[in-house]
């Protein structure tokens, strides 16, 4: 791989331990040069910890991290060209705006002249002009996280690094100033590294999302990608398809059949996989909800579950029903499923569940480990048949 290849920021076999306790277990991440990564997980799935340790702020116990093809694995965190803003915004109360922002400056020993025309710059640029002399107590939340922003941007970080900076933040506030810092990061060409929760955060604001699972990878890809093509049942259930169901079928030479069950008709998807168990997951609002007796798709590919409701709220702009599927049967399920129309509770329903609406991997026991490797991009699931 030449120069022009190589990730800008690149983190190869990073390893992590507090104490007996393994939070990273063998990172590789690259990174492109202007581009925007979201790391998305759980709490206590590593996202922070390998915030930090790109920061410098910890040292990992084996693997390196490098920026431009240098090797920075031992720098201090002001040696490596990074700026990192807290989720606690981590201001200086005694100070005005102005010194905030300028703060950084005036450690790298500039002049008065230059750091007062690059804190005019700043303020200009995110709607802080006015409030120079304030001191943050006098401020609301989304203006002290903007200035939190012009301190990290007042030193011309090559890398900018995020950590959940708007939880803080009411979720008005939160809206907007997600597009903002999203449209400051692609004008200034800065590559960022946003550490989040927020699945919604993450699909507006990132060019790739990296979703952790207990200090490895689960997967790398595009909003698209890990949305509409989870590489596995743990990414599915956190983009949003926490409807469950345990079915079983059997290889075919065209996919998997399905097989009937106590709930649910037999039906065919392209997925490759073994003969056996299977997970299936899907979104509340991929399923159609329609009568009891209504006709059976004939296209032998979508997947018909049957039930009836027992409960009706109204999130906005949809009714969700809560359905429990069969009869009495031991192995159903309750599952969540959205309509235009409410459906009366005790009502005997058919839930259709179309072709890429829903995603099917082997059973828990069967399931291969994640991939820790994300240079290429996601491991896909959904295999496309290989012809002879």
């Amino acid at each position: 791989m030449d120069a022009s290849e190589r990730p800008f920021l690149d983190l190869t076999g990073v390893t992590v331990s507090y104490g007996s306790t393994r939070v990273l277990e063998g990172i590789d991440l690259g990174i492109g040069k202007g581009e925007f990564v979201a790391l998305l997980g759980a709490s206590g799935c590593g996202k922070t910890t390998l915030l930090r340790t790109i920061a410098g702020f910890i040292v990992p116990d084996a693997g390196t991290v490098s920026v431009g093809g240098h090797d920075v694995t031992r720098l201090p965190p002001d040696r490596r060209g990074m700026a990192l803003m807290f989720q606690s915004y981590a201001l200086w109360p005694h100070m005005t705006v102005a010194q905030n922002i300028g703060y950084g400056l005036k450690l790298r020993r500039q002049s008065r002249a230059d750091i007062a025309r690059r804190v005019g710059e700043i303020a200009a640029m995110l709607g802080l002009q006015g409030l120079e002399a304030r001191k943050p107590a006098s401020l609301s939340g989304g203006q002290r996280q903007r200035v939190a922003l012009g301190r990290s941007l007042a030193v011309d970080p090559e890398i900018l690094l995020l950590d959940e900076p708007l939880s803080n933040l009411d979720a008005r506030i939160r809206l907007s100033l997600r597009h903002e810092i999203r449209t400051l990061q692609q004008r200034m060409g800065i590559t960022a590294v946003h550490v989040t929760h927020d699945r919604e955060e993450a699909m507006v604001m990132a060019d790739s999302i990296v979703i952790l699972d207990k200090g490895r990878i689960a997967q790398r890809g595009t909003p698209e990608e890990v949305y509409n093509r989870p590489a596995s049942a743990f990414v599915a259930a956190f983009m949003g398809a926490e409807n469950v169901l345990t079915l079983s079928g059997s290889a075919s030479g065209e996919g998997f059949a399905i097989a009937p069950g106590p709930f649910n008709a037999g039906c065919l998807v392209p997925d490759l996989l073994p003969t056996g168990g299977v997970e299936v997951r899907f979104r509340a609002e991929a399923g159609t909800l329609g009568p009891a007796d209504a006709p059976p798709p004939e296209d032998g590919r979508t997947l018909r579950l049957a039930g009836h409701v027992v409960s009706t709220s109204y999130p906005g702009g949809i009714w969700r029903h809560a359905v429990r599927l069969g009869e009495g049967a031991a192995d159903g399920a309750t599952v969540l499923v959205d309509a235009p129309h409410p459906v009366a509770q005790g009502q005997a329903v058919s839930v259709l569940l179309p072709p890429d609406t829903f995603f099917v991997f082997p059973a828990a026991g069967d399931a291969p480990p994640p991939a820790s490797d994300s240079r290429s991009g996601d491991r896909r699931r959904r295999l496309e048949v290989q012809q002879a």
